[in-house]
């Protein structure tokens, strides 16, 4: 009879719970693309999940960062990655590095990221979560992203990890024909993921892909609102 070894019998039930990820939550939410159903297994969400919380890493809910942070639920994250279909030599721009595991999987298939951190206890953390998982080709840039960062514009894929009430024309400017971008857009209770592509040189294609609910970023974009 095998007997496991206790690291051996955490690694199966770690593995276990991936599985049930990527099973249960990830593909019923028709995140069907295999690079992203793989890049879930290779990518260890564990490692980027704070200490405190990290029983919850594969748990179907939003993981707190502090701040006010919060990782997005993983079928929200990888739903994000097939939208945006990035490939090898893709630069990406995100905004908003939260815990850096969205920036890693982006990493995975992409050339480049830039990730954009307004908070610099969460900078540094990613920093360190991306570093421990040896990944070295994503920079991260203290600042407020929430209207644009042209510092190394054109980009071929832009990701914004919290919402916006509008979308900032800076962000479509920055956008390399062909290139996609992906954001979450509204107000509570029903946001849409907006996918928009630019087609040609000031032309524009965006179509809502899907319906969530995250916490806006900081300084976002915000309609005149009427006081009565």
């Amino acid at each position: 009879m095998l007997i496991l070894q206790a690291s051996d019998a955490q690694e199966t039930d770690l593995e276990r719970a991936r599985f049930n990820m990527v099973e249960q939550q990830i593909r019923t939410w028709e995140v069907l693309d295999q690079e992203v159903l793989d890049a879930l297994y290779i990518v260890r969400r564990e490692a980027f999940v704070p200490e405190a919380h990290r029983a919850h890493a594969f748990c179907d809910l939003e993981i707190p960062l502090g701040d006010g942070e919060a990782m997005m639920q993983p079928k929200v994250e990888a739903r994000i990655l097939q939208e945006l279909a990035a490939k090898s030599t893709d630069k990406v721009l995100e905004i908003g590095t939260g815990s850096g595991y969205l920036a890693a999987l982006l990493a995975h298939r992409a050339r480049h990221v830039v990730s954009v951190e307004i908070n610099p206890r969460l900078k540094a953390f990613g920093e360190a979560n991306l570093r421990r998982a040896g990944v070295n080709n994503v920079t991260l840039e203290l600042g407020d992203g929430a209207r644009g960062w042209p510092k190394h514009a054109p980009y071929d894929v832009i990701v914004l990890t919290g919402s916006t009430p509008l979308l900032p024309d800076e962000f479509l400017r920055e956008l390399a024909v062909g290139g996609r971008l992906l954001a979450i857009v509204g107000d509570p209770p029903v946001m849409s993921a907006r996918l928009v592509t630019c087609v040609a040189e000031r032309s524009y294609n965006a179509v809502d892909v899907f319906e969530t609910c995250i916490a806006p970023l900081k300084n976002a974009l915000e309609p005149e609102r009427f006081v009565f």
